[in-house]
């Protein structure tokens, strides 16, 4: 699940910045945003996203 959600925040950052951002883009941003933070048990997207990329390495190392 963190895969995906990390995935899916990296794909719309991406849209985001190749064109204005429309209200549904800005709308799928801010969910998942907020999935990440609450997944994690953080407050802050950048905490949100060291934390889910660090269980990510630590499952592929384990």
């Amino acid at each position: 699940m963190l895969r995906e959600l990390v995935a899916r925040y990296e794909s719309l950052c991406a849209a985001a910045q190749e064109c204005a951002i429309a209200p549904d883009l800005q709308r799928r941003l801010d969910d998942v945003t907020y999935t990440l933070c609450v997944t994690t048990g953080t407050r802050k997207l950048e905490h949100a996203l060291a934390a889910a990329r660090a269980r990510l390495a630590a499952t592929a190392a384990g």
